[in-house]
């Protein structure tokens, strides 16, 4: 294997390590959020009351946390794109 292909096999196998320490909190607080967020619309379904449409503060957060999730996921992404061309490039 040329060192040219030795680098991106090198490069995307970081960059999936770090994509995927990048997005690993994140999705855990996101997850997290969601299911309280789905313990209280069951407790206000049950008590009868009309959850209003407009966004929270855990709703924002949600979002927040949706996309540094997601962008850690583009990184590891990336990542497996680079050890792929690694392993065409010879």
């Amino acid at each position: 294997m040329a060192i040219v292909s030795l680098g991106f096999i090198a490069l995307g196998v970081a960059l999936i390590a770090y994509g995927t320490m990048r997005a690993r909190g994140p999705y855990r607080r996101y997850m997290a959020l969601r299911e309280q967020d789905a313990n209280v619309a069951r407790y206000e379904a049950w008590r009868g009351g009309a959850r209003p449409a407009e966004k929270t503060g855990a709703s924002v957060a949600m979002a927040v946390l949706r996309r540094q999730a997601q962008i850690g996921v583009g990184i590891a992404v990336a990542g497996v794109v680079a050890v792929a061309i690694g392993f065409v490039v010879r």
